[in-house]
């Protein structure tokens, strides 16, 4: 492979896209540690060492690659465009009308396109909106129970709080904007890239706050687990159960078509790393309910058991939710029903199955099978580094003889996240370099 990657270099289209990508994450970069004006620096400073204790915030801080602690022009990072893609794609599924636009093509999609970022401004300015009273509120729940207080805004007014929602608001469409751009003269597909700079870029310093307080030796171990976990992810996502397809011949005038063999992929981790956001969004929704209802008793149960990622309960709560959006997540992408009706459509059968009904039930049970495997290994990714760093003596929360274990309480979704985009990258770069009668490095 290493011989083989300056091939990459060696085509002048090839080496543009790939420059222009690198260029475009500069600049993403560059803009995740411009402030948003009329922050407090100094309370900045109290949100970035809150976060490195782990919980929902630290996971936030994860998706804008630490721009959100720094509270950042591009603070809300590409997530907003990325729940409202699910969210479309969840809307197809019960509105008629976008169900109709998925299936016309290139048409239907610039449509689906053009609400997407329709949305993607709106939730940005939800998001927005939102955080700027959260964290000028002395009771949030970045403030961590008694501790300091962290008021990011205190010239608390109606302009400040304009200026910061437009600008964030701005941030998140310039990176919209970005993303699209790489992905139609990049390489890769723009938003992903975007999340993968974000994830990646945080390992150097997780790293050197571990070796600042653990030592060098926790430091080891923890790479072996990133390393054993790397390999790991790669294996299962690379793997997939291959359901054969045979089509008849057909005559059409004095031509002769179809007769070939071929096969539906499905992946073992169909739902990729969506199920880890969703189960995320859902668990930081008591939080929020226990900062505006006045019930102590509520708010103790939640800053005891959910928000804190050393918890039983958490794991618990994490793990189910994970469970059940993976199994909901893989049912909306891939619909049997659909793909059984378009194999009979096309004159094509599975070998042993009847099409028609009898193939429906049989990609159902086949994905049902291969889905409980996929949602267990992502559920034990987002979890078990979680408690290896804790069984270790590193406290996730923070609270323990080494805070930098916080820094690695995500370590397995970062690794997925990266596994996932990396993978793909290098299958498109490998396309144009066998394309163009070169060796690729994918073996």
């Amino acid at each position: 492979m290493l011989k083989t990657l300056p091939n990459m270099f060696k085509v002048a289209d090839l080496r543009k896209k790939i420059l222009f990508t690198l260029a475009m994450i500069a600049v993403y970069r560059i803009g995740s540690f411009i402030p948003a004006p009329g922050i407090d620096t100094n309370a900045v400073q109290l949100l970035r060492d809150r976060a490195n204790e782990g919980g929902v915030l630290q996971l936030l801080g994860l998706f804008s690659g630490g721009a959100l602690t720094q509270f950042a022009v591009f603070a809300l990072g590409i997530m907003p465009y990325i729940t409202a893609s699910i969210i479309m794609q969840i809307l197809g599924v019960v509105i008629p009308k976008i169900e109709e636009w998925q299936q016309q093509g290139a048409v239907g999609q610039r449509k689906i396109t053009q609400w997407t970022r329709y949305m993607t401004v709106a939730i940005a300015l939800i998001q927005s909106t939102s955080f700027a009273f959260l964290f000028h509120s002395p009771n949030n729940p970045i403030s961590g129970g008694g501790g300091t207080s962290i008021d990011l805004l205190p010239n608390f007014n109606v302009w400040t709080v304009s200026l910061v929602v437009l600008t964030l608001t701005a941030g998140t469409s310039l990176l919209m904007w970005m993303g699209e751009l790489i992905t139609q003269r990049g390489i890769g597909n723009g938003m992903s890239l975007l999340i993968f700079a974000s994830v990646v870029s945080t390992f150097p310093a997780q790293g050197t706050t571990v070796q600042q307080e653990s030592g060098n030796l926790m430091l080891f171990v923890l790479i072996a687990i990133a390393i054993l976990l790397l390999v790991a992810i790669v294996y299962v996502e690379q793997g997939q159960r291959r359901i054969p397809v045979q089509f008849a011949k057909r005559q059409v005038g004095r031509r002769m078509y179809g007769g070939q063999n071929t096969y539906i992929p499905l992946k073992v981790n169909q739902s990729g790393v969506i199920p880890i956001i969703f189960a995320s969004s859902v668990l930081y929704l008591p939080q929020l309910l226990a900062v505006t209802l006045p019930w102590d008793s509520f708010q103790r149960f939640v800053d005891q058991n959910l928000a804190r990622t050393d918890a039983p309960l958490y794991y618990v709560v994490f793990g189910l939710l994970i469970l059940g959006f993976a199994y909901f997540y893989t049912a909306i992408t891939f619909d049997p029903a659909k793909q059984a009706d378009t194999i009979r459509k096309q004159g094509g059968f599975i070998p042993g199955i009847r099409p028609g009904p009898q193939t429906e039930r049989y990609l159902s049970k086949i994905l049902s099978r291969i889905t409980l495997p996929g949602a267990l290994f992502i559920a034990a990714v987002a979890l078990v580094p979680s408690i290896l760093i804790q069984l270790m003596g590193l406290s996730v929360t923070g609270g323990g003889h080494g805070g930098g274990g916080g820094s690695f309480g995500f370590l397995g979704i970062s690794i997925l996240i990266a596994v996932g985009v990396a993978l793909e990258t290098m299958r498109q770069v490998d396309s144009q370099l066998t394309m163009r009668n070169y060796e690729g490095f994918l073996k």
